[in-house]
C-alpha cells in the first residue's frame, strides 16, 4: 500500500511535468542526419520538439541500461558458476549421505553427541 502511495507521488507530478513540457514546446524542428551538405541536406525530418527531447531521453535510458548490463556481465557469470558448484556440492553431500546410511550423521547438527556440558561447583563460602 506505502509503495503504491509513493509510486503515485512520484509518477503524478513527473507526469504533469512531462504534460506541461510536451504543450510548451509544440513547434517543429527539422533534424538533419546528413552531416556533410547543410545546405540541401539528404536526410531531414521536422519533429516537434518534445517528440525529439523525449525520444533522446528514451534512448539515453536504454543505451544506459544496455551498457550496466553488459557491465555487469562478469557478475552474472560468477553467480552462475556460484549457483552450480553449490548444486554440485549439495548432490556430493546427499550422495555421502546415502553412502554412510541414516544413522551415521545425527538430524541436527548441534544436538546429539554433542560433549556433556561441565558443572563446576560454586565457590565455598
Amino acid at each position: 500500500m506505502i509503495r503504491r502511495i509513493v509510486t503515485a507521488l512520484i509518477l503524478v507530478p513527473l507526469a504533469i511535468v512531462v504534460i506541461s513540457f510536451a504543450v510548451a514546446n509544440r513547434q517543429s524542428v527539422v533534424v538533419s542526419f546528413d552531416p556533410f551538405d547543410q545546405t540541401h541536406p539528404a536526410l531531414t525530418r521536422a519533429l516537434p520538439l518534445y517528440l525529439l527531447m523525449l525520444t533522446l531521453l528514451i534512448g539515453g535510458v536504454v543505451v544506459g541500461g544496455i551498457a550496466a548490463w553488459i557491465r555487469q556481465g562478469r557478475w552474472r557469470r560468477a553467480a552462475r558458476r556460484a549457483d552450480a558448484q553449490a548444486r554440485e556440492l549439495r548432490a556430493e553431500v546427499d550422495r555421502l549421505k546415502r553412502r554412510l546410511g541414516p544413522t551415521a550423521l545425527p538430524a541436527h547438527p548441534g544436538s546429539g553427541d554433542a560433549a556433556p556440558r561441565l558443572m563446576i561447583p560454586p565457590p565455598a563460602a
